[in-house]
């Protein structure tokens, strides 16, 4: 629990600062006192009052407040909590912190703090996504700013992609990891995530409908619970999350290959759609249409990861967690998979297309393990991580 810490939350700019309220409640629930700081533009989605009740302290507004600055206050500010939150951090916000930018007191502050700093993305997706911003993020990942979320969803705005803030409870996680406190501090797992690409030639490849989202869902709510994630992704639709190793891969073999690299691990979560065959011969040219003929290619067998890391005999994770996406007779496919291939659990779905799970933002799955098996209702990829995160935990702790 946070009982006892001191949490400076600086509240930026944007329609996700109404969450801020409700994540101020659940820290103060969890023990912890809140010194809230407004910025300008916060101010105009949720009032100080409404802020200043619920954390029941002085709301922090302007850098030239006499009585406070009489003492050097935002230096003191700055110093005096074990972690400064910024949530919602908006990409204003992003960019004043990447560039040293010090012109109100929220941008002070981040500049005069030698306290961790914990930022909780939120914009639209053009926003997030623009050069400008993944360049301010590299920055600030490299300074040591510590990043939960953006998650993917519908925003206010009518579009749709990364750039939701994440949720309050995702945030304390984040803040208890920060604190050295989440469940999976000190532990190390790998993540598998996203499609595989399989040449046939130097234009063409072999690939299957796997966003990848299900897979980074993943790897950001381990991440948030503490544990030291390395991310090996292929060529996913989604971004990768902040605050991990993130290794990218576009082949099985290489996906085998990084993955060995990565160990050893206290956990494997295999949730790449690793393609079961390649091209035996890649031509390396174009292949050229020729009327009238048809192109012969010969498959070979791709490396089975999951079977190959769960059969390992020196470092074998102690947890080694697979997926199984079945169109027909899921269960009884997954069991069946779970005992070949050798792994403690299995994750299995049903991907039909009139599931709309392939690709989509919800999954409905059955945890498979020796003692059985559990179906979980139908949710989004997200809870379906952070229960699967919460489930990792309780094994491992």
């Amino acid at each position: 629990m946070l009982a006892g810490k001191r949490i400076l939350l600086i509240i930026g700019g944007g329609i996700a600062a109404y969450k801020s309220l409700d994540l101020i409640r659940r820290l103060r629930e969890r023990g912890a006192a809140v010194t809230p700081v407004l910025t300008r533009a916060g101010g105009e989605f949720v009032t100080p009052l409404s802020v200043s009740a619920l954390a029941g302290e002085k709301v922090f507004t302007d850098l030239f407040d006499l009585t406070d600055e009489a003492e050097m206050g935002h230096i003191q500010l700055s110093r005096s909590a074990d972690l400064v939150v910024v949530a919602p951090a908006t990409a204003d916000l992003m960019a004043k912190m990447a560039h040293g930018h010090a012109n109100d007191l929220a941008s002070t502050l981040l500049m005069a703090t030698d306290t961790p700093v914990l930022m909780a993305p939120a914009m639209n997706v053009r926003m997030w996504d623009h050069p400008s911003t993944q360049r301010n993020l590299t920055q600030l990942l490299a300074d040591g700013i510590r990043v939960v979320g953006p998650n993917s969803g519908d925003m206010a705005c009518g579009e749709y992609g990364p750039g939701r803030m994440s949720e309050p409870l995702e945030i304390v996680a984040a803040i208890e990891a920060g604190l050295g406190q989440g469940p999976l501090t000190g532990k190390r797992i790998l993540v598998s995530s996203g499609p595989t690409h399989e040449p046939i030639d130097p234009v063409r490849y072999i690939a299957n409908r796997s966003s990848g989202a299900q897979g980074t869902a993943i790897a950001r709510a381990l991440a948030a619970l503490g544990a030291e994630v390395v991310f090996v992704t292929g060529p996913a639709d989604v971004p990768p999350p902040a605050g991990v190793k993130v290794v990218r891969v576009e082949t099985a073999q290489q996906m085998l290959h990084a993955v060995e690299a990565a160990l050893p691990a206290d956990a494997a979560i295999f949730a790449a759609a690793v393609a079961d065959w390649r091209v035996a011969s890649t031509s390396s040219s174009k292949i050229k249409k020729d009327a009238g003929r048809l192109p012969v290619l010969e498959f070979a067998e791709n490396p089975d990861i999951l079977a190959t890391v769960s059969q390992r005999k020196s470092d074998r994770p102690t947890l080694v967690v697979g997926f199984a996406a079945e169109t027909d007779d899921v269960i009884a496919h997954a069991t069946a998979k779970r005992a070949r291939k050798g792994c403690d659990w299995i994750v299995a779905n049903d991907v039909s297309p009139a599931t709309g799970i392939m690709g989509g933002t919800e999954n409905a799955v059955h945890l498979i393990t020796t003692n059985g098996v559990e179906d979980w209702p139908r949710m989004s990829k997200l809870a379906v991580a952070e229960k699967l995160a919460a489930r990792i935990a309780a094994a491992l702790t």
